[in-house]
């Protein structure tokens, strides 16, 4: 991360975020709009997170992961939409060009990270479903944080060789982002230096980071599939459904925003409608996340219920602990 921080690398010292400064009207309309989105996204992750740590019946492998999910999207919207309400409210919203690289390595870290904690949860409900006699004693506690740990630790440390190859383009000019926040392909239009290089390094580390765990969610979901309509009664087949509906969903929204993103063409030649697309996976889609799993999963709604309880019974006293 050191090279990238080095102002030799470029000839201008930030970019000018242009965002949605077209649309002058809706300003303050937006800005309220989103803001509400963000403090809806925050309050929504953080009640899983402390519902799932503090209620005892809980502690199971889904949730650890699902927790995990939970605050990796408080991050992520938090690296994105303050930014961009804050762009809203100024005439021009500037951004340095460390503070550019480390939103688009913040970003990248925490979407990497996302892909990869989608992956282990897939394995997880496929063991539950497909292999339940065995799984307490392979999905221990032990097991269930190395894999989250491991998912954090890879999805941090990938983006890193975007990271230094996005250091050797030089940005001399002009200096305007056609976007809300430093992603990569409004920011390599910048560069006044061959990009093909580094374009195609980028390539074959998003397509490895997101096809990999994308294939094992596949392979998984296909004999979870099988498993399920070999039950012989409907109400085993739906009980057992609905323990991965709520993930299945995440991970269609999911993989369906960033396949319209980044492989569909009218995406990739409108600026407007890639902004649109952004919108989704980095506002929209970490809103709605706790109400999938929220709605669609009795235990959580009634933990959130038990919970909320005890606030206030308590004064806001409860007692949290960690996933055994």
């Amino acid at each position: 991360m050191a090279r990238l921080l080095r102002p030799n690398q470029t000839a201008i010292d930030g970019f000018i975020l242009l965002g949605f400064s077209n649309l002058c009207e809706s300003q303050v309309l937006l800005f309220l709009s989103f803001l509400i989105i963000y403090i809806a996204t925050i309050m929504g992750n953080v009640l899983i997170v402390v519902t799932v740590l503090s209620q005892h019946r809980l502690h199971t492998p889904m949730y650890w992961f699902l927790s995990n999910l939970s605050f990796l999207e408080i991050c992520y919207t938090t690296n994105i939409v303050p930014g961009m309400l804050l762009g809203f409210l100024l005439e021009k919203s500037i951004i340095s060009f460390p503070g550019c690289m480390i939103q688009f390595y913040l970003f990248a870290s925490l979407g990497t990270t996302e892909c990869l904690l989608l992956g282990m949860m897939a394995y997880d409900r496929y063991l539950a479903i497909c292999h339940p006699l065995r799984y307490t004693a392979v999905m221990t506690g032990r097991v269930c944080t190395q894999l989250a740990a491991g998912s954090w630790a890879c999805g941090f440390l990938i983006p890193m060789i975007t990271v230094s190859v996005m250091s050797y383009l030089t940005f001399c000019g002009p200096k305007e982002i056609n976007h809300f926040f430093c992603d990569f392909k409004p920011l390599v239009k910048l560069s006044c230096t061959d990009s093909y290089s580094v374009e195609t390094t980028v390539c074959i580390l998003s397509s490895a980071v997101t096809l990999v765990p994308f294939l094992l969610i596949l392979v998984s979901y296909t004999h979870i599939l099988r498993a399920i309509l070999k039950i012989p009664s409907t109400t085993g087949r739906k009980k057992a459904f609905s323990t991965c509906s709520s993930h299945l969903i995440v991970v269609t929204t999911f993989y369906g925003t960033l396949i319209v993103m980044y492989v569909a063409p009218s995406a990739n030649d409108s600026p407007a409608l890639n902004k649109v697309f952004s919108l989704l996976y980095t506002t929209v889609t970490p809103m709605f996340n706790p109400i999938i799993y929220s709605l669609r999963n009795q235990e959580v709604r009634e933990s959130v219920k038990k919970l909320l309880r005890a606030m206030v019974l308590k004064g806001g006293k409860f007692k949290i602990t960690l996933c055994k």
